[in-house]
């Protein structure tokens, strides 16, 4: 696969030089220019657009998914730098992530070229040599070496559905377009500038709001509520289905790197026991390696159960983003930005357009190593479990595991009561009373004013202590915070003043400002409306004049109307008779002389 990946360039070359030559130029160079040789013909091709497609959503997304086992081979390759200059890696990587996107890059030109007919044939073909590779592929080596049965079909069958998903993309749009071609279907308009969504959001904004809003279910209210009026981007459901595909293959990864890891603990536990046989179990080291053995034992199977738990939370982010994105673009809309820090409420234009181009591969990469770092952490997590309760009850220990939690949660809970009443002895005794029933609490101001300096002066010494705990408890927090949110990139984890330093959250912030400032509903309603009525003025212009020139008898060529026209302007300017070509042939010379006889009468 990774030999086809390179051969796979020629193809793809091949079909961008041919859509490009389809494609027309809007600006043509001037003579001086050697594009100019060229002509309108090779245009340049996009792949998509990233701003603001909301069309063939699912399409782009699925050809997203189609690059996932590349994308996978990217970090392989990463890992496989190891004799090159450690300079150089960042331009190796960069030469690679640019081979991916070129071989792949015939899937999206074809989806979104207006040249459906010839887009669908090679968009086909090159889907279909794909496919059959992997097939040959899977069926060559269909097992493997950790996996063992069938390790091939499960690396590859994500690729394998979403090739076939375009394959069958290709061959509807293919017929669609030669029933356009033969006439038996009108062609309508693929991408139209205002969507269907952007106008029922714009409707809604000018309708009354409902004096008695519907009662939403447990689900609308608690987990996600369809918008009719809001679409995600193309952009963002492309980066959705390959980071479900890309954790999909990274959790297989991980895997096979356990067991390989697993055997060779085996290996290391048979080296043990042998040892313990040979000493008779006599061994000084004896307790140390039985100990060892049952960490290892433990190790094994936590890790294995909690990949379920790290799987679900990473896939429970990836939809929790989306319903963040859509509540951040709807709040710019309506010109909230109080949910962002300060500093974001004015980003720079280049930043943010280079945050566009980099948050999609920022927030797959940030939910694989966000998956590693959970998976770690909640392995831990069942280390300290197992050893704190499982074990001991195991090994007969039950009581004294109860009897030091008793004292663990009795310790607690005197502490936390302690600063309870410090609270409620100060809104009792040192605090003014209410100047109003209505009030829902005492006004800040100092009541008993001795008694305070004497409580504050006693309790002094003990909140010294008390805070070292608050301190670690501080530091437990964040710490278990910032590991179970570091796939977040939505959100920030660095404290209130230090945001800048999250690059992750900046290119989200990025992100959003550039699709609120492109695809805003109201401003591009107000558009269409401009341009609708640009189109109109001209089309009534050419309609005028039309039935200006139109004669009233019977229909005639334009070719007669024509030169009765020219008689007209030749008559009007007789300077431009000395500056007309003229062409052999009596006619001509006689055109002359009338012209040059009616311009002096």
């Amino acid at each position: 696969m990774e030999l086809f990946l390179h051969y796979s360039l020629i193809p793809s070359l091949l079909i961008i030089l041919v859509l490009s030559f389809l494609q027309r130029r809007e600006h043509c160079k001037q003579r001086d220019d050697t594009s100019y040789l060229l002509g309108n013909y090779f245009g340049i091709i996009i792949p998509l657009d990233f701003v603001g497609t909301f069309s063939n959503r699912w399409s782009y997304g699925i050809a997203f998914g189609a690059t996932a086992n590349n994308v996978m081979f990217l970090f392989s390759e990463g890992s496989q730098l190891l004799r090159t200059p450690q300079w150089a890696r960042a331009f190796v990587l960069l030469i690679g992530g640019f081979e991916v996107g070129l071989s792949h890059f015939p899937f999206f030109a074809c989806l979104s070229s207006e040249f459906r007919l010839v887009s669908s044939i090679l968009g086909f073909l090159y889907s279909l040599t794909w496919f059959v590779v992997t097939i040959l592929h899977i069926t060559q080596c269909p097992h493997g070496q950790f996996l063992g049965r069938y390790e091939t079909v499960i690396f590859y069958w994500p690729s394998l559905l979403c090739l076939s998903f375009l394959l069958g993309r290709f061959l509807y749009m293919f017929v669609k377009s030669l029933r356009i071609y033969l006439g038996w279907e009108l062609q309508t308009e693929e991408k139209p500038f205002l969507e269907i969504h952007q106008a029922e959001h714009v409707k809604q904004l000018l309708r009354k709001p409902p004096l008695q809003e519907k009662k939403k279910s447990w689900f609308q209210s608690r987990i996600y509520e369809w918008d009719p009026c809001f679409q995600f981007p193309s952009r963002m459901i492309g980066t959705t289905v390959l980071a479900f595909i890309c954790l999909y293959l990274f959790i297989v990864i991980e895997f096979c790197v356990f067991v390989y890891v697993r055997d060779a603990l085996d290996v290391f536990e048979g080296e043990l026991e042998s040892y313990i046989a040979s000493v008779n179990q006599t061994g000084t080291l004896t307790p140390v390696i039985l100990q060892v053995k049952e960490l290892i034992k433990i190790s094994k199977g936590v890790w294995v159960v909690t990949i379920l738990p790290a799987s679900l939370t990473c896939v429970s982010y990836l939809f929790h983003i989306l319903a963040c994105y859509r509540k951040h673009v709807k709040r710019l809309w309506a010109g909230n930005k109080h949910f962002l820090p300060l500093k974001f409420h004015s980003p720079s234009s280049s930043g943010s357009v280079a945050a566009i181009a980099r948050y999609s591969g920022w927030q797959i990469a940030y939910i694989l190593w966000g998956y590693l770092v959970i998976h770690v952490v909640q392995s831990l997590c069942g280390l300290v479990i197992m050893y704190s309760l499982v074990l001991p009850v195991i090994h007969n220990q039950g009581l004294e595991v109860l009897r030091g939690l008793g004292i663990g949660i009795l310790t607690i809970s005197i502490v936390l009561g302690l600063m309870i009443l410090q609270v409620c002895i100060a809104g009792s005794f040192f605090l003014q009373p209410k100047m109003s029933t209505v009030d829902k609490q005492k006004p800040l101001a100092l009541n008993n004013r001795k008694m305070f300096h004497n409580f504050s002066y006693f309790l002094f010494f003990y909140n010294v202590l008390l805070g070292l705990g608050a301190c670690l408890s501080r530091l437990l927090i964040s710490c278990i915070l910032g590991t179970w949110l570091i796939a977040r990139i939505d959100r920030t984890i660095m404290q209130k003043g230090y945001e800048g330093a999250d690059m992750g959250f900046r290119a989200w912030v990025g992100m959003l400002y550039v699709d609120h400032y492109h695809t805003h509903p109201v401003l591009v309603s107000f558009c269409h409306i401009l341009l609708r009525g640009l189109r109109e003025r001209q089309l009534q212009q050419a309609l005028s004049c039309g039935h200006l020139y139109q004669p009233a008898g019977p229909r005639t060529s334009a070719r007669p109307r024509t030169r009765w026209r020219l008689l007209q302007t030749l008559i009007n300017n007789p300077r431009l008779l000395m500056l007309r070509k003229s062409k052999p042939g009596p006619g001509s010379q006689e055109f002359t002389q009338i012209l040059l006889t009616c311009s002096k009468s």
